[in-house]
């Protein structure tokens, strides 16, 4: 059994190791010579969405797995800096003594000190803007027991791909997709 999840997490390792090298073309296993537990995994991340047309959970024999690396781009953007300017104010200050016909005016003044700062543009900066993310996908059978769906691609978990990519091809699997097709 620790043999088997030996090979398991080196194969994933490998795997991984060849798509992250890769000049972000597609990564796919045929099936592997291999079998490890399929966990269930909810492949929802915090913060992230899915999509009212994928159900909540499917199930099928595995096909084929696929990794996508990530494609990223330079872009240009207009580079935003800060420019603050100072001013001064003069301030008139009063104050009275006395009543009536002896009443006595005090009037001095003094200078207030101000900063205004807001962002302004200068010139662009070069960035790396992502595509595509990097996705993760399975490919199932026989989705959710119907002999004709076959060959139907959903967008899965990191945790999802790892366990699908332990398994023999043809093996059922059960997961919750992130997003259908790849």
């Amino acid at each position: 059994m620790f043999k088997r999840l030996a090979k398991a997490a080196v194969t994933a390792v490998l795997i991984a190791g060849l798509g992250a090298c890769g000049n972000g073309g597609d990564v796919r296993d045929e099936g592997a010579n291999h079998s490890a537990g399929v966990g269930q995994d909810s492949g929802k991340a915090a913060g992230e969405r899915r999509p009212a047309s994928v159900d909540a959970s499917v199930f099928g024999l595995r096909d084929e797995v696929r990794h996508r690396a990530a494609l990223t781009t330079r872009a240009k953007r207009p580079h935003m800096t800060k420019k603050c300017t100072t001013a001064t104010r003069r301030v008139k200050h009063t104050t009275s003594t006395g009543s009536g016909t002896k009443r006595r005016t005090r009037t001095w003044y003094s200078t207030e000190h101000s900063k205004s700062c807001k962002q302004v543009r200068s010139g662009t900066e070069t960035y790396t803007r992502v595509v595509r993310r990097e996705q993760w996908c399975v490919s199932l059978d026989d989705v959710s027991g119907d002999k004709n769906k076959d060959d139907v691609w959903y967008q899965v978990s990191r945790t999802t791909y790892d366990a699908a990519i332990g398994t023999d091809e043809h093996a059922r699997m059960d997961f919750i997709p992130k997003d259908t097709g790849c």
